[in-house]
């Protein structure tokens, strides 16, 4: 699997600890359509993904 900086992400971690921050809310918005963040998610094992997909409300990644 590949080593993805989302995994770290700042504006991940933003978002994490106040969503509704303008930088939350930017990063929920790029994560709608990153190319990369769709590679990190999809790499993931069902269980994790299906995870991270409830908690950031992504049903297209269920």
């Amino acid at each position: 699997m590949a080593n993805h900086d989302c995994e770290t992400c700042k504006f991940r971690a933003t978002y994490d600890n106040n969503p509704k921050s303008f930088s939350g809310r930017i990063w929920r918005w790029h994560a709608g359509w990153c190319p990369g963040w769709k590679s990190y998610i999809t790499s993931l094992p069902d269980e994790d993904r299906i995870k991270l997909a409830n908690k950031y409300n992504m049903d297209k990644y269920k």
